[in-house]
């Protein structure tokens, strides 16, 4: 009898190791396609950021053409593959600096925002997770 219990004891320690084994294995998988993921998103970032440019830079008389819709209407899918991915845009201006999700290229005097608080953002961050794909590029008030 004493050799029963000795070998349901062993056998349900190795069951155990495996069922933590297989809840490793997975873990480990889905961290490997989210990083992937996050790879990939970064790679897109400049591409996202120069049609944001392009955008912001339209002449005035050309508002209203077809064109100029097509492009927004990418901009808005990008914004929802984003999303989708589980990626959110850091948004600083008006907030407190953070080095961790902020790289401040300059100070600036300014009576609009608060010593310490970014003043201007100059190219959008993003962040996965806890993971920062790309830090907000700001300015800080003085």
């Amino acid at each position: 009898m004493a050799k029963i219990e000795e070998y349901k004891d062993g056998w349900q320690r190795e069951r155990a190791e495996f069922t933590n084994y297989k809840r490793r294995v997975e873990r480990e998988q889905a961290e490997v396609r989210q990083r992937g993921i996050q790879d990939t998103v970064t790679r897109l970032l400049p591409i996202i950021d120069d049609f944001e440019r392009a955008m912001q830079h339209v002449p005035e008389e050309l508002k209203d053409n077809s064109w100029i819709g097509g492009i927004d209407l990418l901009l808005n899918k990008f914004d929802k593959f984003l999303t989708e991915m589980n990626v959110e845009k850091i948004e600083p201006t008006g907030k407190p600096f953070d080095p961790t999700l902020h790289e401040a290229i300059g100070v600036e005097d300014t009576d609009e925002v608060e010593s310490g608080f970014v003043s201007t953002t100059l190219q959008k961050g993003y962040i996965s997770g806890d993971r920062v794909l790309r830090s907000a590029l700001v300015r800080v008030a003085k």
